[in-house]
């Protein structure tokens, strides 16, 4: 029996290529040459749809190995955001009802368009950012995974912005997820992730495979 057969899965996951940057595929083996296909992958740590440790921003040591399985998953809302502006700031208020009914220990996910960004400089440089507002807000409310569409929760270009905004979401102990794709595949408000990094010895992050269950009206 399959035990998944309620539910809508959905992936969230950049594919990685080549031509993205952080990502080179090196021949390591070919079938003609070896018996079988192998290739050498060099991966930028926080390349495509990844997770953060907090040894990332120096926060503390933890690192990404040491996330245990359990938190990693779990119940999920969507915060249905709109059409956000170019390097906005996003605020508490922003996130609607979802303010109200989502308690500690649940995730979250910004749900902002900016995955369908055509180009890379739009994608990378203009991305809505998490105020500091919105960041103590999510620590207050004990959220154990804050994911979002753009490959930074704050403006990477901004040295001491991005620094911020990371040390107060990880002091708070909020996992964080970033370049999450196919949120408007999403039809429920609700959803079950799963989010696991590969398990890298004093990982400060990692590319992960990011799914939702949606369970099937």
């Amino acid at each position: 029996m399959n035990p998944f057969q309620n539910y809508r899965i959905i992936d969230l996951t950049r594919t990685l290529s080549p031509d993205q940057e952080g990502v080179e595929f090196e021949e390591s083996r070919t079938v003609e040459k070896d018996g079988w296909n192998a290739r050498t992958l060099h991966l930028y740590s926080h390349t495509g749809t990844h997770m953060d440790a907090p040894l990332h921003f120096g926060v503390n040591e933890q690192s990404i190995e040491e996330f245990p399985p359990d938190r990693l998953m779990g119940k999920t809302w969507i915060a249905r955001l709109g059409n956000v502006e170019s390097q906005q700031l996003l605020m508490p208020s922003d996130l609607g009802g979802v303010a109200d009914k989502i308690k500690a220990g649940d995730n979250l996910i910004l749900q902002t368009g900016w995955s369908k960004k055509e180009s890379y400089q739009t994608y990378r440089d203009e991305l809505p950012r998490i105020s500091k507002e919105l960041a103590h807000w999510i620590v207050e409310k004990g959220i154990n995974i804050l994911g979002v569409e753009p490959p930074s929760v704050a403006d990477v270009n901004n040295l001491e912005e991005v620094t911020e905004i990371h040390h107060i979401l990880m002091k708070g102990d909020v996992i964080i997820v970033e370049g999450l794709v196919n949120l408007d595949e999403i039809q429920s408000e609700i959803v079950y992730l799963i989010a696991l990094p590969l398990k890298l010895d004093n990982g400060d992050g990692s590319p992960i495979r990011a799914i939702a269950l949606e369970p099937k009206i």
